[in-house]
């Protein structure tokens, strides 16, 4: 364990460093999903092809990425993550590449489905930053690398735009290649090789891999609760964007520019990131966590009256925005309170229902709309939420229950740290014991690994 550690940390590369390092990783790489939407008109009047078609290009991205998270991220537990990452990188680089020289349309769809597919490195890099930190306060850092996520995804579209309108749209898919091969390099000379958590890991066959993915969703109920509210808040997230668009074209009568406009709210969720964290390792994930879907709840009471006010909706949009972000870092950062051998595959529980909660929300949002316009909207997100929030308010099953559940017992333990009330405050925990789950079910990664994973839970920290 020691060993593992030294090996991780590696020599002059401090936890702080590292950190920054992998948010700017995480932002370029995210930054590369959504290069293209800015560029649909000029790529298909390029291509002399109708605007519509190259429609399929960003969805095209997104389907890619999605199956990137399903089947690439679980690989983060049983093989070097920097190499995974390092592979990734000069991966999606050829991607950009042949993004950038695609002839047809067709070929650009197809250039866009392997980027998607091979840019999941931000889910990647989460759990990656929390080792290198050696678990110490999670919640700040998986904030600081979220809003180094969310900055690359503002970033892109006003890069994308005006590089586009300067020097064309193939030269924003060649520049992005050269960025991210820089990326590459830098972090190959930066990162150290880290192992995965339990040397048994390596061996396990990757069908075996994604298998364990469900069954952690299903035995753990901790898990259940985090991933299915985080769902519950994408439903809501999902519905108020796809809505938004014919609100502020239909109702207020704005042009594309200025619903573009509204996605800089996003700077409020980046900057409350890292707040949310260190409110959560400060008060407890639990009523951070419940907190969270609490604003997102609240920002639809405010959005209420936004059908005919654009101050409320301006407003609203902030408080949504920093409600959904906040939660999925208060989120993520308890899921990676449990064993560090599993990090990446409570990443893809978490990442795989948060997609299929905005991708309904979308859906949902859309029928709502075209039924009922705005107030609908706002019930259906506000119903939303509040289920989101009942779902992770439920209280722990433990003794005879848990037994019959195939949860794991709870005990308790006291916590000593300091004794002003700051974030390491003397206070009880619940410690989740996983001993026999672990045992019982990943029988191949040894007593070693079970040791860890029981010494390293804290259930207070992932409720």
């Amino acid at each position: 364990m020691i060993e593992n550690d030294r090996e991780a940390r590696g020599p002059g590369l401090p936890p702080r460093r590292a950190t920054a390092l992998l948010a700017a990783t995480s932002a370029l790489t995210a930054a590369n999903i959504y290069l293209g939407q800015p560029l649909l008109g000029s790529a298909a009047a390029a291509l002399h092809v109708p605007p519509a078609t190259l429609g399929a290009v960003p969805t095209a991205t997104q389907i890619g990425y999605a199956t990137g998270i399903a089947l690439i991220v679980p690989l983060g537990d049983s093989r070097d993550r920097r190499r995974l990452i390092l592979g990734l990188c000069a991966a999606s680089a050829s991607a950009l590449a042949a993004s950038a020289l695609a002839p047809t349309a067709g070929l650009l769809v197809v250039a866009a489905f392997a980027l998607g597919l091979l840019s999941p490195v931000p889910q990647l890099v989460a759990p990656l930053a929390v080792a290198l930190a050696d678990g110490r306060h999670p919640g700040r850092t998986v904030g600081t690398v979220q809003a180094g996520l969310l900055v690359g995804v503002l970033a892109s579209r006003t890069y994308s735009g005006a590089l586009a309108e300067w020097a064309g749209w193939r030269a924003v898919f060649g520049c992005s290649c050269v960025l991210t091969l820089l990326l590459t390099l830098v972090l190959r000379r930066a990162l150290p090789a880290v192992p995965p958590a339990s040397p048994a890991a390596r061996t396990t066959p990757y069908r075996e891999l994604l298998a364990s993915v469900p069954r952690l969703f299903a035995t753990h109920p901790a898990v259940r609760r985090i991933t299915v509210s985080g769902g519950l808040v994408g439903v809501s997230f999902g519905a108020f964007w796809t809505a938004l668009t014919f609100l502020l074209e239909q109702r207020y009568h704005y042009g594309p520019t200025v619903v573009g406009l509204f996605g800089l709210v996003a700077v409020a969720g980046a900057l409350a990131s890292t707040a949310a964290g260190r409110q959560a390792e400060r008060f407890g994930r639990r009523r951070a966590v419940l907190a969270s879907i609490a604003v997102t709840a609240a920002a639809w009471a405010v959005l209420l009256p936004g059908g005919s006010g654009i101050l409320w909706l301006t407003v609203g949009v902030v408080v949504l925005d920093v409600g959904t972000w906040g939660n999925q870092v208060v989120c993520q950062g308890a899921l990676f309170t449990l064993d560090p051998a599993l990090h990446s595959r409570l990443n893809t529980c978490w990442f795989t229902l948060r997609f299929l909660g905005i991708a309904l929300g979308s859906l949902v949002g859309s029928f709502a709309w075209a039924h009922g316009g705005w107030p609908a909207v706002v019930v259906l997100g506000a119903v939303a939420s509040l289920a989101a929030l009942l779902v992770a308010g439920l209280p722990e099953r433990t003794g005879l229950a848990a037994g019959r559940s195939g949860a794991a017992p709870v005990t308790g333990r006291q916590v000593a740290g300091r004794r002003d009330g700051g974030e390491d405050a003397v206070r009880h925990e619940p410690v989740l014991d996983l001993g026999p789950q672990v045992r019982r079910q990943w029988p191949a990664l040894g007593e070693d690994h079970v040791q860890r994973g029981i010494r390293s839970r804290r259930l207070a920290s992932t409720a």
